[in-house]
């Protein structure tokens, strides 16, 4: 495995498989539990397996609005029965007679005696309290059986799973109001560049020469909301070793993880990786991706366990795009995910030309058009947010790849990587 020193002595570049194994095979789940109310559970990893102490549905019911009957009553396809009693939703029928028939709910038992449930549509109810059944119904039709979906002592959640509603409300239809997660992994973020300015912060409004908005930061912050961190902010760093070194040392404190913004590259005002290198190491720097390439992982020294450290590139759709590929399946293993943490990718025809192939592993932006194909955004340059809200997603262009109109490629959308 490609990797860097402590001292910074680099191998070939990564690849993108490569680097993203390599991360997700150094991630350690955070170790800390609590008990949370299941309302208040969105978003959070489950912590342990949770089981069911009961059949869902808990006594077999009907499907439909309609009368219950025992099926051989109704074998004639036009039997008129009296209706010997009205079952709504939470209540209990009595012993259903031969010869007569229960008008029923949606939800309701079955009561002792009926097997089958005929939808209301199939039946004519008369003046003098008697129904006719205009259908042979079979044994158990429009019945929901006890336990059919879920059966007493069964595992309905497994361990690292992340809460979604689907999660919660499952958890709710067997009565658990509260569940055992782990603990929200904190993250802190800072920002290197002597030429970053803060909306509202410039002059005037002006910027001066030189100067540029920090996009980057209410970019990462938003996608750090999206997944659940405790998130703490440094803000702007000034562009050298010892502010960058003080303040991986005050980050690495209380933190999980450190994320930063800019200054990865080997330009003399570079400080992150020297910095790292001092205060920690780097395991990692560069990897073969476009955008993204400087992106770098190591881990600052701290009493105990040290703080894991991911730098991201400081132009706006790099750092964006490498976020979503590899801080965020790291995140969720942080988390405590043991299932997939990739996104799934699709495969989608190409209505455009990409003639020029690259060395590196590209991430194109894309939009899908009206005949179900994708479209490219005419500009890919790493600056050009623009593509970010244009787009749908990205296309997954391997290295020396061009593309054709009419050509299967591999895209992945952002419904994939901004939850």
């Amino acid at each position: 495995m490609a990797a860097a020193n402590q001292k910074g002595a680099t191998k070939p570049m990564l690849s993108v498989r490569e680097a993203l194994d390599f991360l997700l095979g150094a991630a350690r789940a955070v170790p800390d539990t609590e008990i949370v109310q299941t309302l208040n559970a969105n978003g959070r990893v489950l912590a342990e397996a949770q089981s069911s102490t009961i059949n869902v549905p808990s006594a077999d019911n009907t499907q439909m609005d309609g009368y219950a009957v025992r099926a051989a009553d109704c074998a004639s396809g036009g039997a008129t029965l009296a209706v010997s009693q009205r079952i709504p939703a939470g209540h209990v029928g009595q012993l259903l007679t031969p010869g007569t028939a229960a008008r029923i709910f949606t939800g309701a038992m079955i009561p002792q005696g009926a097997d089958a449930v005929v939808m209301q549509e199939q039946c004519e109810a008369g003046p003098d309290g008697s129904v006719t059944i205009r259908h042979a119904p079979r044994a158990g039709e429009w019945i929901r059986r006890a336990g059919e979906d879920i059966s007493a002592g069964s595992v309905i959640l497994a361990a690292g799973t992340r809460l979604r509603s689907q999660e919660l409300g499952l958890a709710a239809s067997v009565g658990l109001a509260s569940l055992p997660v782990r603990r929200k992994l904190r993250v802190t973020v800072f920002f290197t560049g002597d030429e970053l300015t803060m909306p509202g912060e410039a002059p005037g409004g002006k910027l001066a020469p030189g100067a540029i908005y920090n996009s980057n930061r209410f970019t990462l912050r938003a996608l750090l909301e999206n997944l659940g961190c405790e998130i703490s902010d440094f803000g702007i760093v000034p562009d050298s070793l010892d502010a960058t070194r003080a303040t991986l040392r005050s980050a690495a404190a209380n933190n999980d993880l450190i994320i930063t913004s800019g200054g990865v590259s080997v330009g003399e005002e570079d400080y992150i990786k020297p910095a790292v290198e001092a205060e920690g190491r780097l395991n990692m720097w560069q990897i073969s991706a476009k955008p993204g390439k400087p992106l770098a992982f190591g881990e600052i020294s701290r009493a105990g366990a040290p703080a894991f450290f991911l730098g991201l590139p400081g132009n706006p759709v790099s750092s964006f795009v490498t976020f979503l590929l590899f801080v965020r399946p790291f995140i969720l293993r942080l988390q405590g995910v043991t299932g997939p943490v990739e996104p799934r990718a699709y495969a989608m025809r190409a209505d455009f030309n990409w003639p020029k192939a690259d060395r590196r592993n590209e991430f194109l932006r894309a939009k899908i058009n009206a005949a179900g194909a994708l479209e490219l955004f005419p500009n890919q340059s790493s600056g050009v947010l623009t593509s970010t809200v244009w787009g749908d997603g990205l296309i997954d262009n391997p290295p020396g790849a061009t593309i054709a109109a009419g050509d299967t490629v591999r895209f992945i959308p952002f419904s994939e990587l901004l939850y």
